[in-house]
């Protein structure tokens, strides 16, 4: 009888604090990282780059073994993380074009950012670094639900601050000359001093120091370790043993961001507000290897494929007090869970249906179901489809078929598809289902660079109503 009355007191003080969890707003930073490796963090078994700091947040909570992101680049890959929903519901299937006179060049006026969904919720909002989800002043992050922006709109930047030599987005003649415009906060240009990882870590800082009595977002989007190859010495320095240079250079990117997240998870700490706050980090998308020397072993394939080095990244939540600690997750998820996941816990309807879910009943074991039957992806241009359920993966396309169990052989190097035709099947009747749901692409993209400059041959320089 005393171990039932204990049992029953000690289940309801553990709902009543759920409870509490679900009123109080938890505050939520998301750490997102561009172009890196799988392999290149300490929590997935990296020995040549310590991740010390970052390593914290999947010791502080749950490292997911099986964490995946929706598209293989940039731009398409941000979209889904900002809406929870599959970017090619909504059309943006590739990587943006640079272009600051185009209001249809980005993510589209019909979707609700994560940033709209808790500015309603009385957050306070900012992303600092990347956005990359259009120039256009329409589309511009202080329209797009952040009260706040420190960064840059482009694909990409130079990191060292001399090299921002133009003035605005309207000196640019090129679509990689973006890359060399100054900052900006929030509309207007800064002139910077710092290498710009930390800059944006600082700025990090300076914005939860000044927030942190309200419920707040901070979206810390670094650009590193994506191109150019640039580090200061006071990183590259760390890494005597390493001979190649672009792999020396690239470590040091990623030592950069590891202080950048210490410095935070230390910050929440001092202000006492750490069992108050979600912190997520993700890569973007997998490691393009060879071109900036990242490591995705021991997955097959890069950024761009839809092999697991595309889309399969470094993957880490923690929520202390709510979450386990030091747990492995290994049911597939999606980067689109972040956005879900705040909306179950804040509770309001979403403008929009959320293909993301709210994870922490699966992390918590309230919920040991998978929280996804399948996950998907579409490149438009290739024709290529994939989807991951439980234990298989298929990718097909033109004149190509894989088919891997992907529970037991994650590097994929056996292909099943002449073995099971049955299996096949099935899996290609879900994508289908799925691609009743899609749109085609509303603007050209990455690879269209030229073709579209033609037909806007007005296409960097100011107009006169702006």
């Amino acid at each position: 009888m005393y171990r039932l009355l204990l049992f029953a007191i000690t289940l309801s003080i553990s709902l009543e604090g759920y409870a509490q969890i679900d009123k109080r707003s938890p505050n939520i930073v998301i750490i997102l990282t561009d172009d890196q490796g799988y392999a290149d963090v300490g929590f997935n078994g990296s020995k040549e780059i310590p991740t010390p700091n970052i390593d914290r947040i999947a010791a502080n909570g749950t490292m997911f073994t099986s964490g995946y992101v929706s598209y293989a680049v940039c731009g398409p890959s941000r979209a889904g993380l900002i809406t929870g929903r599959y970017q090619d519901k909504f059309g943006f299937a590739k990587n943006p074009l640079f272009a600051p006179n185009d209001s249809t060049m980005g993510l589209p006026l019909s979707e609700q950012t994560l940033g709209d969904y808790l500015q309603e919720a009385s957050y306070k909002t900012s992303i600092i670094g990347k956005w990359h989800l259009g120039a256009h002043q329409t589309l511009h992050p202080n329209q797009r639900g952040f009260d706040e922006f420190y960064g840059f709109l482009s694909g990409g930047h130079q990191y060292f601050p001399e090299n921002l030599t133009l003035q605005d987005e309207f000196e640019v003649d090129s679509q990689f000359g973006a890359y060399w415009t100054k900052l900006l906060r929030n509309k207007e240009r800064v002139e910077e001093k710092e290498y710009l990882t930390d800059a944006f870590s600082r700025e990090a800082l300076s914005f939860i120091e000044r927030n942190h009595k309200d419920p707040f977002f901070l979206f810390l989007s670094y650009n590193a370790p994506h191109a150019p190859m640039q580090a200061t010495e006071k990183y590259l320095n760390r890494f005597p043993d390493i001979s190649n240079e672009k792999r020396k250079t690239y470590a040091a990117m990623v030592s950069a961001v590891d202080d950048g997240v210490g410095n935070i998870l230390d910050l929440l700490q001092e202000l006492g507000i750490e069992e108050n706050t979600i912190v997520f980090f993700l890569s973007d998308n997998g490691g393009p290897m060879p071109n900036n020397a990242s490591d995705n072993k021991p997955l097959r394939g890069k950024k761009g494929d839809f092999f697991e080095g595309g889309v399969r990244v470094p993957f880490a939540v923690q929520w202390k007090g709510v979450i386990p600690k030091g747990a492995t997750y290994d049911y597939p998820i999606i980067s689109l869970d972040i956005f879900g996941t705040m909306a179950g816990l804040i509770g309001t309807q979403t403008k929009n249906e959320l293909d993301g879910v709210n994870l922490i009943p699966y992390l918590t074991g309230e919920n040991q179901n998978a929280p996804h039957e399948a996950l998907y992806w579409r490149n438009f241009n290739a024709e290529r489809f994939a989807i991951r359920t439980l234990h298989d993966k298929m990718i097909s396309g033109p004149n190509e078929q894989f088919l891997f169990d992907i529970k037991n052989d994650i590097s994929e190097k056996r292909n099943l598809a002449s073995e099971n035709n049955a299996q096949l099947d099935g899996l290609a009747d879900k994508i289908n289902t799925w691609k009743s749901m899609l749109k085609d692409p509303l603007f050209m993209g990455l690879l269209e660079d030229e073709a579209y400059s033609k037909l806007h041959p007005d296409r960097y320089g100011r107009k006169s109503n702006q």
